[in-house]
């Protein structure tokens, strides 16, 4: 009977940190759980003279990767590098080897899962990546196995905890994005370069996997539609506030008439819709199914602690595989790829904060380019005015994007139109 299952660690940032801290930690109880003890055997790591709060001991630690795929005695290999460069290249020669590989790696399961996890089966070894999506959150397991009989037709997601400190912050704070980015950083919230978070990729990529899995569709990143949250106010803010919403970085899969709406954007959520209440760098996925209903799961979305739970999930479910010898069941369930729908001809409600010319006349003009161009709007307001430039605020009925692109470049090139100031869309509850 195996006494042990040794892991080898590909990788020791903050998520390889995390999982080292986390076996180390609870390994009798772990062992207890799995019926033999989890063992993290090597540790491989470009650089070992980076400061870092827990390391493992010297002989444990190589800078070799390829060392500790080629070892014997490592039947699971965890990945927690990052990218699509030196990463996927070490998971391929893992899956190769016929190592079972674990990962956490969000962009690499985005764009080259299928692929992975073809080449898993075909090797009769396990491909698992938890950790990729939501931090703490098991909603890979869950799609896979507890709503694995529900047909899905909504995925909503708070993804990225970053984003969501940020805009929490701007709310409560009403700060601008470049100071409350600032202080992220410092906090380690936001990485020293923030595109991927505050840009929307980092969600794009989750979203990509979420429904790969949850509708059993595939679809390239660049299908997605994604938009970022620096141009988000203040000023948004605090009016969407008064409307009785909040703004939240939302991946939004919708599955309807065999195609698929797959975006990322800001989106004004109403106050009493359960993700409303996400703060702070926590994430939630909400999802809907013929059989499940609205189910919501909430959690620590970053950190070492958090993504190195759900990682040593994996890496435990990996070793009672290996136990049992019944490695290679976890399948691709992509049955197809997808036919995501354009955003010319999604359709949802919108805010609009134009800065016009305060004069008679004005509304008339903007309400005939809107008429023209089939949108109609469920609600106008006039706030802040200087005399000379007022702001209006308004909220459109469900249209197609592409009457609203038409309608808007028609206000933008009135004389008495100085900006469209801010357009935001709003999550319809359907």
């Amino acid at each position: 009977m195996t006494k042990q299952v040794n892991i080898g660690i590909l990788g020791y940032g903050v998520v390889g940190s995390g999982l080292y801290q986390l076996l180390v930690r609870n390994g009798e109880e772990i062992a207890q759980r799995v019926g033999v003890a989890v063992r993290v055997a090597r540790v491989a790591d470009i650089d070992w003279t980076r400061p870092r709060p827990f390391l493992p001991p010297e002989e444990l630690r190589t800078t070799d990767a390829r060392e500790v795929i080629a070892a014997p005695d490592i039947p699971v290999v965890v990945e927690t590098i990052g990218g699509v460069g030196a990463a996927l290249d070490l998971v391929r020669e893992a899956l190769m080897a016929g190592k079972s590989v674990v990962t956490s790696n969000k962009e690499m399961i985005a764009k080259h899962g299928h692929e992975l996890l073809d080449l898993a089966a075909a090797k009769g070894v396990d491909l698992f990546f938890e950790g990729a999506v939501g931090g703490t959150i098991p909603i890979i397991r869950a799609l896979k196995e507890s709503l694995e009989a529900n047909h899905l037709d909504t995925i909503l997601g708070i993804v990225n905890g970053t984003t969501n400190y940020i805009l929490t912050q701007m709310s409560d704070e009403g700060r601008p994005f470049e100071e409350v980015l600032a202080d992220a950083q410092r906090l380690g919230y936001a990485e020293a370069d923030p595109t991927d978070d505050i840009e929307g990729f980092d969600a794009r990529n989750k979203l990509a996997i979420l429904s790969a899995i949850g509708f059993g569709l595939r679809a390239s990143v660049e299908d997605i539609f994604t938009e970022g949250i620096s141009h988000i106010t203040p000023t948004d803010l605090r009016y969407a506030a008064q409307m009785g919403y909040i703004i939240k970085l939302l991946a939004i899969g919708r599955r309807h008439d065999g195609r698929v709406e797959l975006r990322v954007h800001p989106t004004l959520v109403p106050r009493g819709h359960p993700l409303a209440s996400v703060r702070g760098a926590f994430n939630a996925i909400f999802i809907h199914g013929d059989g499940c209903g609205d189910v919501m799961l909430y959690g620590r979305g970053a950190g070492d602690l958090p993504t190195g739970s759900a990682v040593a999930g994996d890496v435990i479910e990996a070793a009672r595989n290996v136990i049992s010898g019944c490695r290679g069941r976890v399948l691709c369930t992509c049955v197809a790829d997808a036919q995501v729908v354009s955003m010319g001809e999604v359709e949802t409600r919108t805010y609009l904060r134009l800065r016009v010319a305060d004069r008679p006349g004005v509304l008339g003009k903007i309400a005939t380019a809107f008429g023209e161009e089939a949108v109609s709007l469920a609600s106008v307001i006039q706030l802040d005015t200087d005399g000379r430039v007022a702001e209006i605020v308004m909220v459109t009925h469900k249209c197609p994007e592409g009457c609203l692109n038409k309608a808007l470049r028609r206000i933008e090139a009135l004389d008495v139109v100085e900006a469209v100031a801010s357009r935001i869309r709003v999550l319809d509850e359907e």
